[in-house]
């Protein structure tokens, strides 16, 4: 092995995981993970590293039960990992080499936080949040072999991340095999554009899932469902977790569509920050989310008619 190629060594038996052919490694216990770890804390498909095109390495957490640390710090959203990191699942510790990388200045943001607000630290603000879920996950991956399996989750973050960020996301949380994007809006005003980019955003998660199914030869057509709506939201500290109603109702939106019959549902607040919502093709209805203790108005539809929507002219 080269000392300009990407690899993480297992502390103890310094076993080498070389990063080298593809864009994305599973770690975890299943068999077909490129970092298999043998320890029954460590879940089956626990995190994974992906390559961004600019050469640059990110650790996700899968939604691990016992999670996933950088440095002794929980890793909630996807981070830039940099030369002699240590790594930490479970009690498996392995350490990040990148030595022709470059780690950034002291201090300094990460590109990818560029479009953060000036203080995240505890503040509130008007938040637009988008939850994808993969459609009957659980047969499919009972279906899979578990190298298979730990491709597609790994190529679907890794796309689905990339486009978020590409329509101007503040930041996505990635939980098992759903994926939580937030846009931050800088005024009541500007809420509709942003809402805007993020639905454009959830119509392209849907072409991108049906073309990482097509990629990889799977036996069936990934499927996503989408619960989306506007709000304010706490964005809290170095992890850029955004909490509250907001938040709560958009996944518990996402997990309604199936009663629904829907493949998208948008709660009230992002209904009435569309501005020009009379042209949205999306029945009205009455549903009770979890939690709730009333039902909540919701608006369903598909992607083919949000497409429509927002591409009027296609």
């Amino acid at each position: 092995m080269e000392v300009s190629d990407a690899y993480l060594v297992l502390t103890g038996n310094e076993r080498p995981f070389p990063l080298m052919a593809g864009q994305t490694w599973t770690i975890g216990r299943g068999e077909g993970c490129a970092v298999l770890l043998d320890s029954r804390l460590v879940s089956r498909l626990h995190a994974l590293i992906q390559r961004r095109d600019a050469g640059d390495y990110y650790l996700v957490d899968l939604g691990s039960r016992n999670g996933s640390f950088v440095n002794g710090r929980r890793v909630g959203l996807p981070l830039r990992l940099n030369h002699q990191d240590r790594l930490l699942f479970a009690e498996e510790e392995l350490v990040f080499h990148n030595p022709k990388g470059t780690n950034p200045p002291a201090g300094a943001r990460d590109q990818t936080t560029r479009n953060l607000p000036t203080s995240t630290l505890q503040r509130q603000s008007l938040t637009t949040i988008v939850v994808v879920d993969i459609r009957d996950f659980t047969p499919l991956a009972r279906a899979l072999p578990e190298a298979l399996l730990s491709q597609t989750v790994g190529t679907w973050f890794l796309r689905v991340g990339q486009v978020a960020e590409q329509w101007g996301s503040w930041a996505q949380q990635y939980i098992g095999d759903a994926i939580m994007a937030v846009w931050v809006h800088e005024s009541t005003a500007k809420a509709s554009a942003d809402l805007m980019r993020a639905l454009r955003a959830a119509c392209e998660i849907d072409r991108t899932t049906r073309g990482v199914s097509q990629s990889l030869v799977l036996p069936t057509l990934l499927r996503i469902g989408a619960g989306i709506n506007t709000g304010p939201a706490i964005l809290g500290g170095s992890d850029y977790t955004a909490l509250g109603d907001t938040v709560n109702s958009a996944f518990r939106l996402e997990s309604a569509t199936k009663s629904l019959g829907c493949a998208v549902a948008l709660g009230e607040g992002a209904f009435r920050a569309l501005g020009d919502s009379a042209s949205l093709p999306f029945r009205r209805c009455e549903v009770q989310l979890k939690g709730y203790e009333s039902p909540c108005p919701a608006w369903a539809g598909s992607f083919e008619e949000l497409e429509k929507y927002v591409n009027p002219r296609q």
